[in-house]
């Protein structure tokens, strides 16, 4: 495989589909999805999680529904054996990425109009703040974004998720993906897999360049 396989698709299908996918999920899974208030968010809760067993599976060789998954002291999952994963999820996009290294994946729909500034407050560093307040006004919504998928990205990759502070690190703002301090020993790229959405991944270091096969699964309409 390339360094990191990228799998990614819509999370809105037909009620058919929905039913298949539910088949593979397991009893924990089903009891989960059946407590969501929402239809939509019912179903978008099967289509990721069976998607990221279909995913899982094709590259193991073990039967979705089979797959065990065990998880870290912050909850971060993993399969006994590898490979490495890491999912993420945001509108009507999902994205999981596989590989033989640590790793960890985000993707952020741009909300439109987002009154960015109290949350990059409360959870970016100085110096990130500072490079979004330089940007004019469609850029830091951008900005704000890319850095979050980056932050989130980074916090998956070491396994500890928001139980690290966000502030600890630095990554750029800019349309460039790069890891500016507090980042050792990683890697990170950044990808867009449709319009209005912002990506990161972050991958332990090996010394080569970052190669990213993208694999769609379903057709995306752009929100």
């Amino acid at each position: 495989m390339a360094a990191a396989d990228l799998h990614f698709g819509s999370l809105d299908v037909g009620e058919d589909e929905v039913g298949r996918l539910a088949e593979v999920l397991d009893p924990a899974e089903r009891a989960r999805a059946a407590r969501f208030a929402f239809a939509r968010d019912r179903r978008r809760f099967i289509v990721r999680r069976a998607r990221l067993r279909e995913t899982l599976a094709a590259m193991t060789g073990v039967a979705a529904e089979r797959l065990v998954f065990r998880a870290n002291a912050y909850g971060k999952p993993a399969l006994a054996g590898g490979p490495q994963f890491s999912a993420s999820h945001s509108h009507e996009l999902w994205v999981v990425a596989v590989s033989d290294r640590e790793l960890g994946v985000d993707v952020e729909y741009r909300q439109p109009g987002i009154d960015w500034r109290d949350l990059a407050a409360g959870l970016f560093g100085a110096d990130e703040c500072a490079a979004l307040d330089a940007l004019t006004k469609d850029d830091a919504v951008r900005g704000f974004f890319d850095c979050w998928a980056r932050k989130e990205a980074f916090v998956k990759a070491i396994g500890m998720g928001l139980a690290y502070p966000l502030d600890a690190f630095a990554v750029s703002v800019t349309p460039e993906a790069r890891l500016l301090s507090g980042a050792d020993g990683w890697r990170i790229a950044g990808f867009a897999l449709a319009e209005g959405y912002s990506g990161a991944l972050v991958i332990a270091e090996d010394g080569g360049p970052i190669g990213i096969a993208t694999n769609p699964s379903l057709h995306l309409r752009s929100p």
